[in-house]
């Protein structure tokens, strides 16, 4: 009772006017970081965590809640007007959303991912509250050899994903994988592949990594168009829709279901909860399985809503989930939460075990922030804003993308302090560019390199624990289990051939 006591707290700190105008600010900055490539969430915190040291705990607290759902949110809007998602989390959007946008019908798609991402950011949200003590007890089961499976289930389901191109996609992953490997090894302080080069010493940064392989290819891609227009311009009056264009049908709705839109809630929470997994793996693994069981996994990367809805339903949701292990172990679940550990520190609490019961007065506000800012902000912000999203589609191309160029790098430098990471950010561009036009899976590309350093490390301390043997990963429940669910996968998507078609949704 005193739980409960405490979370209706956290809704009437909301109430303070100042509060409640931090959270509906960070919204604001969360939308526009998410939304314009190369400015993500974690550059938004990041920029605010000086200013915590003059804020009340509880303040900022709500307001790094707020930009954490409104950055994964609004990731999806470039990702459906111009075809570079927002945020990473929103590559798989991407794949439907902008098809979608080539036919007109961009506001469609925008609702879905809105409606997507407030069903899922919802019910992670209420499960952050309600479920924190046992989701906990659950991600302290999934042990090293565990995590190790977990990883490796998601790159193999990533290749197998490539249906008819299956070589390509791993050349891809593997490609990224390599990539990732620049720098201090993961398990011990040695350089490694810098070729006597102290700028690699530092490693390859994230951000010129998705900046090149979205956003630089992206542009290199469109220069090889003659059209004046983002997208041809006989859908331009698509920018002129009303606002209830962005509401979806309830038709639609039906036909995505209730049961997709929870289970891709349930996957992305309980990504959210490993530590480490992020918004990519969530809306990734939730759209694989939205595909494998769906009635029309032909209609699969040619702008079906319902890979919208999985994806957004999942990384939105994933944002409670990765609190959990932040604020019980003190473990973050992404590098947004990291941000907020940060918070956390600085005001002098330190995250543990008991954290949750002690301290929820504290973070309670935050608890409810995350609920509001879904439920309420983010299509209420989509309704006001919408139309003026979609206006992006009506500007001349080189306008935009000159724009964006300059945007992007601008973001790559600001995330690293570098130019050597900003000048990276044009060498992968040139590099996925090339891909791209021989039919590679740049999705893969980046996937391999966000997942490659951690497949790496927990092998190498799975393989350390048990003096060598690989045998430690067909002797640890956790680690069984993801070995049997990737078999699942396979045989699904591989030995089980679809009844119609071939899925390409994720080659491009």
């Amino acid at each position: 009772m005193e739980t409960l006591y405490g979370l209706l707290g956290g809704f009437s700190a909301l109430a303070n006017p100042i509060t409640f105008l931090y959270m509906i600010g960070g919204f604001l900055i969360g939308t526009l970081f998410g939304a314009v490539p190369g400015l993500t969430s974690v550059l938004a915190i990041a920029l605010l965590l000086p200013l915590t040291y003059s804020l009340d705990v509880t303040t900022a607290l709500v307001a790094c809640a707020s930009i954490f759902m409104a950055g994964m949110c609004s990731g999806s809007i470039t990702a459906t007007t111009i075809n570079i998602p927002g945020a990473p989390s929103s590559m798989m959007t991407a794949l439907e959303g902008y098809p979608m946008q080539q036919r007109g019908e961009g506001a469609k798609a925008l609702g879905h991912a809105a409606l997507g991402s407030m069903i899922g950011g919802s019910i992670g949200a209420l499960l952050l509250m309600v479920m924190s003590p046992l989701a906990a007890d659950v991600a302290l089961l999934i042990r090293t050899p565990g995590k190790f499976s977990l990883i490796a289930f998601a790159l193999i389901v990533i290749i197998i994903s490539q249906r008819g191109s299956v070589t390509k996609g791993v050349i891809a992953t593997m490609l990224g994988v390599m990539i990732a490997t620049i720098g201090i090894d993961v398990v011990q302080p040695l350089a490694r592949f810098t070729f006597d080069s102290r700028v690699l010493i530092q490693g390859i940064d994230m951000m010129p990594l998705i900046i090149g392989t979205f956003a630089i290819s992206e542009l290199l891609i469109q220069a090889d168009s003659r059209s004046e227009r983002t997208v041809d311009p006989s859908k331009l009056q698509a920018a002129n829709v009303r606002r209830r264009d962005f509401i979806p049908s309830l038709s639609e709705v039906r036909e995505i279901g209730v049961l997709r839109y929870l289970k891709s809630a349930l996957i992305g929470y309980s990504v959210g909860i490993l530590p480490g997994a992020g918004g990519s793996m969530a809306a990734f693994v939730s759209y694989a399985e939205s595909m494998r069981s769906s009635k029309h996994p032909e209609r699969y990367g040619k702008g079906n809503p319902e890979g919208i809805a999985a994806s957004e339903c999942a990384n939105n949701s994933m944002c409670g989930g990765a609190f959990v292990p932040m604020l019980t172990f003190g473990i973050p679940g992404d590098p947004t939460t990291a941000i907020v550990l940060g918070v956390l520190v600085i005001n002098g609490l330190q995250p543990g075990p008991q954290f949750m019961t002690q301290q929820l007065d504290m973070i309670a506000p935050m608890f409810a922030s995350l609920l509001v800012s879904a439920l309420i902000l983010i299509p209420l912000t989509l309704y006001l804003l919408g139309p003026y999203f979609l206006k992006i589609v009506s500007i001349r191309r080189d306008v935009l993308y000159s724009s964006i160029a300059v945007v992007a790098l601008v973001g790559s430098y600001v995330a690293t302090y570098s130019t050597f990471q900003m000048a990276l950010a044009l060498v992968f561009g040139l590099l996925a560019y090339f891909l791209r036009k021989q039919n590679y899976p740049t999705v893969s590309l980046l996937l391999g390199f966000v997942l490659g350093p951690s497949l790496e490390e927990y092998c190498r301390r799975a393989l350390s624990i048990n003096d060598g043997s690989p045998l430690i990963f067909l002797t640890s429940p956790d680690s069984l289990f993801f070995i049997a669910l990737t078999a699942v996968f396979f045989y699904f998507m591989v030995i089980r051939k679809p009844r119609r078609g071939v899925l390409n949704a994720m080659s491009s």
